[in-house]
């Protein structure tokens, strides 16, 4: 890795910021694995769907996930590479407590 003291890092702080939730963080590894709608992700999370929705606009509006309407339905992805590589990172490197 090279340092580079001419960059900003503002768009990996802001995907830093938006993967420090605990809910955000196991959205976004959940789509990793496998993409879904709302209503399943709500309901593997136990949460109501209100708030899975905030935090889903909030990944959203970032640039980390996409929804795709089919039907009455809308599938998210994860479309940021950079959130992928840090998703990634933080799981491979975790080791059991």
């Amino acid at each position: 890795m090279t340092f580079d003291k001419t960059k900003t890092y503002e768009r990996e702080a802001d995907i830093l910021k938006a993967l420090g939730h605990p809910i955000r963080l196991k959205i976004v590894a959940g789509l990793l694995t496998e993409g879904c709608n709302v209503k399943k992700i709500w309901e593997c999370l136990g949460l109501p769907q209100a708030t899975v929705s905030q935090h889903l606009a909030l990944l959203k509006n970032k640039g980390i996930i996409e929804g795709r309407r089919t039907g009455v339905e809308v599938f998210y992805t994860v479309i940021s590479e950079d959130a992928r590589r840090i998703v990634e990172a933080v799981f491979q490197q975790s080791a059991p407590l």
